[in-house]
Order: structure tokens, then sequence, then C-alpha cells
């Protein structure tokens, strides 16, 4: 029996693929391209678009960790559908499901970022109804998204750490690496089910971030909040312009909110016993 691991290259599932070979847990990288070659893991191509080929790979597997791809709505609704089929059919011992960001409701039955039916609660629905023993990983912001070229730029050159947040704006920021940690755990803990929100609590805000870059880089750098169209329009040419203008969106609807943090009773913190990095712990890994 193996664990199944979608997006096994890209910044999610690398860091879980990794964790587990570290482990010694037979691992499966589920890609999009058979080619590819993963350290620690073999390599099986899976097209979301396939409940056949998702069926396929979870049958007999001892985990599975999905998180959907960024792309048109339409499509990761889709996506969210054949998931749920597969593991219905397929039954896997176990299912996590890391949000991307999204926030649903205690029961995993709903996004209330969401007026409508989003590929999120889709998927986090069709888990808690599946009768397949489940997670769901629920983060906020990725710390990652700081070494973008054109933030990470704006510190170096200039001091200035821009986001498309408002100032003051707290938030409960996590590391993808944050991310493998309470998968790894909740592989483990088969007795944690429903929601598990991993990020920094108490919230931080774009000034708590910029004084780690003070910190860290030994210079003073400063918080500036940005505009989301300025923001994402570098990102059009990996994103599309639809998923783009769709992120961009989300983000000035999130800046009229008061916050974006995890509460204490759905936090990794504690219904895992797992504490994410703090923002200077996690900069002290990363070569700027």
């Amino acid at each position: 029996m193996t664990y199944m691991i979608h997006g096994a290259t890209g910044a999610q599932g690398a860091p879980v693929v990794a964790a587990l070979a570290a482990a010694r847990k037979p691992v499966t990288a589920l890609t999009r391209n058979a080619g590819t070659v993963v350290e620690g893991a073999r390599v099986l191509a899976v097209d979301y678009s396939s409940t056949a080929d998702l069926t396929a790979a979870y049958r007999g597997a001892e985990g599975v960790f999905v998180h959907l791809p960024v792309a048109p709505e339409e499509d990761r609704l889709a996506y969210a559908r054949n998931t749920v089929a597969a593991i219905r059919e397929a039954r896997p011992a176990r299912v996590l499901f890391s949000t991307s960001g999204g926030i649903v409701s205690a029961d995993g039955d709903s996004n209330p970022d969401d007026s409508a039916e989003s590929a999120v609660s889709v998927l986090a629905a069709g888990l808690a109804d599946s009768g397949v023993s489940y997670a769901v990983i629920e983060p906020r912001f990725y710390l990652e998204n700081l070494l973008l070229p054109h933030v990470i730029a704006g510190v170096r050159e200039e001091g200035v750490l821009r986001y498309p947040l408002p100032g003051r704006f707290r938030a409960s920021w996590a590391s993808h690496l944050d991310i493998a940690d309470a998968a790894i755990a909740l592989f483990e803990r088969t007795d944690v089910t429903g929601v598990v929100s991993v990020g920094q609590y108490p919230a931080i805000s774009g000034e708590d971030l910029a004084e780690a870059f003070s910190v860290r880089l030994g210079r003073t750098v400063s918080y500036e909040a940005t505009d989301p169209d300025v923001f994402f329009a570098p990102l059009v040419p990996v994103l599309g312009k639809q998923a783009t203008a769709a992120t961009a969106n989300m983000y000035r609807a999130l800046g009229t909110q008061p916050d974006r943090s995890i509460t204490a009773e759905r936090s990794a913190q504690k219904r895992l016993g797992v504490t994410p990095r703090t923002a200077s712990q996690w900069l002290a890994g990363i070569d700027l």
C-alpha cells in the first residue's frame, strides 16, 4: 500500500513527498507527465479530468493527498467531482484535502467565502459524505508567495515588501512545509477528521512580515499594500487571464474583511500538537 500525492512536483505536493520518503513510506507521485522523475517516489501519470484514472490510482492506497490545481473554476469543479467519484469507488484508507487557502465550515460542507457552489466546497462536502476516513487541511496564505520574483525584488532592491492586503490586516500565514507537517501527522492520526486549520495563531500583519525580513536582512524593510490587479499582472503568463483576474478579485474581497485568521479550536496547534513556523523561522531557511 502506498501514499498517492497529487502535484508531487509542485509547491504543495513536493514537501509532502519528501517528508513521506524521509519517513521511509512508499510514495507514488501523481503528475501529468509520466516522464517526470521524483526523488524517493515512483511516478504515475494521472489526469484530474479522468475519473477512471483517479479511481485506478486511489484503489488500495494507504493515503491520498489532494489539492486542486489553479485553473478556471469550471474546470476545478469538474476535477472536484471526478475526485469525489473516484474516492467513493476506490475507497482508499485515508484522504487529505488541502484547500489551498479556501475556507470550509466546521463540518466541511460549505465554503463561506463563496455565495455559489465552489470546487472547494464540492470536494470538502464530498469527502464528508464519502464514508472514507478524511481530513481537510485549511491554510490561509502561503509564506512562499513572498518569494515571487516581483515581491522579493522589492524587498532586496528597495527595502519594501509589497502585497495586496491592507496595512495592519492580520492573517494566519503558513509555509508549504507546515502543510506537509500537518499532512504527515494526519496520515498517522486517523482519529482526527474534519477541518484542521494550518497557520500562525495569533495572526500577523504585513508589517510583522516586513519586520521579520528586516531582522533576516539586517536592514529596514517596510510594508506597502498594493492593488491586487497590479500585483497579479506579472502572473498572467503563468496563471492565464481568467485565473489571474479571479485571484485578484478574491484578494480585493479579502481586503474588506476584518482579518484572515484561523481559530484556535480548529488549529493544527490544538488538534494535532503541530506548531507552524514563525515568519522568522521560515526565513532562516531561505536563501535571500
